[in-house]
């Protein structure tokens, strides 16, 4: 049983924006301890792969704070969830920042993890906002966001910790979260569930949903495959940057992120093309873009100008590849879309939990060579699953199916604010 809200005023530039700053800012805390690795080695008298299992911890809590939390958004009111969940990651943080062990700081790395999911509450929340003929752009917008956060991330900690200490970079992080607590209760408009579901319901119906839907069962394996190359190159990139031939600082290989932002611009118009032509289609000339990117760090990484750009054609790979699935899948059900996320970006970030193991695992017993085959062939198996798994909605059908669902829902069903402007 669902209860499907009205679409309601469009999105607001203003609105959408502040959504996509804090999807950055949240996502963000996954990414911190990446450049750091090194010096958080150092300081607790560890391994190079060692050291890459508290990014693993990271995305394996992310990946269950999906599966557990995500699938909320669909029954609970979305501005409280939120910001409940930006406290629980605000004392996550301090954990890492007083963490005495590496017990301690594998445990506090996976709570953060497992609580910085807002990005995810976020999207499926801007494309529900949105009129149907731009809901690929406000995915865009959102996931450029992200993207930006996540990248920018690696920068500001490589900064902030290569300088003062990997420890006062989570302080700060920690104090943002609450900043951002603040900010999104006075701005996010208040919703209603569009299930009626409980929550174990809500849980078996994921089973259901990718049962029933194969664009799903693709997307996730896409998503999985894409992110395990990702993890594996940006796991690596600060330990590779420390040796031959850069010998790079911390805080030198945390600006290689400010690299990929460029990236991140891509997205909006990604999103933008979703909506207008097949997003099967994009998403198999981003995934060829992305190992095109591969070979060229594996042949000619020592070329810092080839890296760079090697760097900004992966991340738009990636995360246009990120941004093209989403539109899809949000076509498939619009009273499942917090759900159809949940299994999208659980796969997603398992295989980025893999991907930052085999990264760590690769470096330490081949080099950067093993590290550019292990990623390049993950992003080999996705373009193969693309090839082998023909689409059934092109995305000209996809958008008119998700507009005729649209307009049922401005005929039939109750509004989704009360009373409180989208625009706000």
């Amino acid at each position: 049983m669902t209860n499907l809200p009205l679409a309601g005023p469009r999105l607001s530039r203003g609105l959408l924006l502040t959504m996509a700053f804090s999807a950055g800012m949240t996502v963000a805390n996954l990414y911190y301890n990446q450049p750091l690795l090194a010096d958080i080695a150092r300081s607790f008298g560890i391994t190079a792969d060692a050291a890459g299992l508290i990014s693993t911890c990271t995305q394996l809590g992310y990946a269950l704070g999906l599966f557990l939390f995500v699938p909320l958004g669909d029954i609970k009111e979305r501005r409280s969830l939120i910001t409940a969940l930006l406290a629980l990651v605000a004392l996550s943080l301090v954990g890492v920042a007083t963490a005495q062990s590496l017990a301690w700081m594998y445990a506090a790395s996976f709570a953060v993890g497992m609580t910085t999911i807002v990005p995810q509450i976020m999207i499926p929340l801007a494309a529900e906002l949105a009129a149907p003929e731009e809901r690929g752009r406000a995915i865009g917008t959102v996931a450029s966001g992200l993207l930006t956060g996540i990248l920018s991330a690696r920068a500001v900690s490589g900064l902030i910790g290569g300088t003062w200490g990997w420890r006062l970079m989570f302080w700060i992080a920690a104090a943002a979260m609450v900043g951002l607590l603040l900010l999104l209760r006075a701005l996010l408009p208040t919703s209603r569930p569009v299930s009626a579901l409980r929550y174990g319901e809500l849980l078996r119906s994921l089973g259901t949903l990718v049962r029933k839907h194969s664009i799903l069962r693709e997307s996730a394996l896409i998503g999985a495959m894409n992110f395990v190359g990702f993890s594996a190159f940006w796991t690596s990139l600060s330990f590779y940057l420390e040796g031959e031939p850069y010998g790079y600082s911390s805080r030198i290989a945390g600006l290689f992120g400010l690299i990929g932002v460029a990236g991140a611009a891509g997205a909006p118009l990604v999103g933008r093309l979703a909506d207008r032509f097949s997003p099967k289609a994009i998403i198999g000339g981003l995934t060829v873009l992305s190992l095109v990117s591969y070979i060229g760090f594996g042949l000619l990484g020592t070329s810092l100008w080839i890296l760079i750009l090697g760097i900004i054609l992966f991340d738009l790979g990636v995360q246009g590849t990120q941004v093209s699935n989403q539109t899809r899948i949000y076509a498939l059900d619009p009273s499942a879309r917090s759900r159809l996320n949940t299994v999208q970006m659980v796969t997603t970030f398992l295989g980025g939990a893999i991907g930052s193991s085999l990264g760590s695992f690769a470096w330490k017993m081949w080099g950067w060579p093993g590290v550019c085959l292990t990623g390049g062939s993950a992003i080999a198996l996705t373009f193969l699953i693309w090839l082998a798994h023909p689409a059934r909605l092109s995305g000209r059908r996809q958008n008119w199916y998700d507009g005729r669902i649209d307009d049922y829902r401005q005929e039939a069903a109750a509004p989704a604010c009360d009373g409180e402007e989208i625009t706000r």
